[in-house]
């Protein structure tokens, strides 16, 4: 549920044009708190897996595996959709707006 939460909020602010600004900042904040997250996902999995025989431990574990992997392809693609996203604000910037102040 808190993977598609986040999914349909970054595919509500791509879709929103004047969100897309603070797009970024949002997906920044956004990459920067996944590795907490996961590991009190982590935690809280090992924890009840503790309770469960062997076997399901091994695929709590596999799952777990699953997980990691996941949200570290969600990182990497977050980044490098934050610099898609600064790189087409660079180019869409106006003269009036990169060029220092006259005199």
């Amino acid at each position: 549920m808190l993977v598609g939460g986040a999914i349909g909020t970054v595919a509500g602010m791509w879709v929103s044009p004047r969100h897309r600004a603070k797009a970024g900042v949002l997906l920044k904040k956004s990459a920067e708190a996944l590795p907490e997250l996961a590991e009190d996902l982590s935690s809280s999995v090992q924890l009840e897996a503790h309770r469960l025989s062997g076997s399901a431990w091994h695929q709590w574990e596999k799952t777990l595996g699953r997980w990691r992997e996941a949200i570290a392809v969600g990182i990497e693609a977050t980044q490098q959709e934050l610099q898609n996203l600064n790189h087409i604000e660079t180019e869409t910037e106006t003269p009036a707006e990169s060029a220092p102040p006259e005199d």
